[in-house]
């Protein structure tokens, strides 16, 4: 088949059976089209839909997302985890208010430029704002050029994601009234036909000429990232509770849960009355260990434990800088990292309940 004909039957299948119920669809508006670009890196469709709403009633242009505070941002980004996305997209904002007198660019190359857009994200809103012709290549696409072309290797690796580029810039189609259907539909194959288990291939339209139907290497194309175990780490959380307070420190920007309101971390030999002594007066020895909770990140999985120590507050020993005590049942609404927002606002449940 004709790079043309993989074109046009992408085309004719988003206009009858794609997605076309979805918040961001059917705008030019570029600071949307981005907002819902950056949400959807590494996160599902479903999970975003609430958030997207949220942020935009919060932060309706631009602007509105530039003059807010990090942690602003960062506490309605809780739970949509990979927080560098949060901060990358307000460091965007600010430069584009600064840099770009608040007119969100629409151009990939100038897009590439702000923090937190790279190529197929740039590509992307290029070709939904100004109907630009470029090539999208995220993870849906590869796994779908990779199948129908019969393209062998890790997409992760150079050479394979070369060779996948290569192809995706040759199917664009021609017509430049066909891109935004066009790219639309790749989105949507791969979201919901040419899924990464169990692909749909009856209702696929590219089907036909499927390298990986045909040889019948759905199951193995694309290939899979090489399996190795994921490292194991153990940290240890102070839970220093004062009243229906509790302390909580703000972590660096870079790292791990970065900008995010966190409970203090310890030593796991540290005494942890001695550690809860800097920010108040113990009101007994009693040292109560919770029960671990588990955690997984990208590159390793972490295995938190929090320890609990009661504490009197004292009006002489203030706490140092980059601390807040925070009410329990505000816990929800802070910037908090997922599992320790979860931790909270179920200490705080059982207290409501009596528990």
């Amino acid at each position: 088949m004709t790079r043309a004909s993989f074109a046009a039957r992408l085309v004719r299948w988003q206009r009858t059976h794609g997605r076309h119920h979805l918040p961001w669809q059917g705008t030019r508006d570029a600071y949307r089209i981005w907002l819902s670009e950056i949400m959807l890196q590494q996160t599902q469709v479903a999970t975003v839909l609430g958030f997207y709403a949220r942020f935009l009633e919060r932060f309706p242009d631009v602007h509105a997302l530039a003059e807010a505070s990090e942690d602003d941002v960062l506490a309605l980004w809780a739970g949509l985890g990979y927080y560098s996305r949060a901060r990358n997209l307000h460091r965007a904002a600010e430069r584009v208010v600064t840099e770009h007198g608040g007119r969100f660019p629409t151009d990939a190359a100038t897009l590439a430029t702000l923090p937190g857009i790279g190529p197929s994200t740039a590509a992307a809103i290029a070709v939904f704002a100004a109907h630009e012709r470029r090539a999208i290549l995220d993870g849906n696409v590869k796994r779908v050029l990779a199948r129908h072309a019969g393209v062998e290797g890790y997409p992760g690796q150079a050479a394979v994601e070369r060779s996948l580029r290569a192809l995706a810039e040759a199917r664009l189609p021609t017509a430049k009234r066909a891109l935004s259907a066009y790219t639309q539909g790749l989105m949507d194959l791969g979201a919901t036909v040419c899924t990464p288990r169990a692909p749909a291939c009856a209702r696929c339209p590219v089907a036909e000429d499927c390298v990986a139907r045909m040889t019948g290497r759905t199951a193995t194309l694309p290939t899979p990232r090489p399996r190795r175990a994921l490292p194991e780490r153990r940290q240890h959380f102070l839970l220093a509770l004062a009243d229906r307070d509790v302390l909580l420190v703000k972590r660096p920007s870079s790292g791990v849960w970065g900008g995010l309101w966190c409970l203090p971390g310890i030593e796991e030999s540290a005494n942890a009355l001695v550690e809860a002594a800097r920010f108040g007066r113990p009101l007994s020895g009693a040292v109560e260990h919770l029960p671990p909770i588990e955690h997984t990140f990208t590159h390793f999985r972490l295995s938190i434990v929090p320890v609990c120590v009661r504490l009197e507050r004292v009006a002489s020993t203030p706490a140092p800088q980059g601390t807040l005590w925070l009410p329990l049942d505000e816990a929800r609404s802070a910037a908090l990292p997922a599992p320790i927002g979860r931790l909270l606002f179920e200490m705080a449940s059982n207290r409501s309940s009596g528990r």
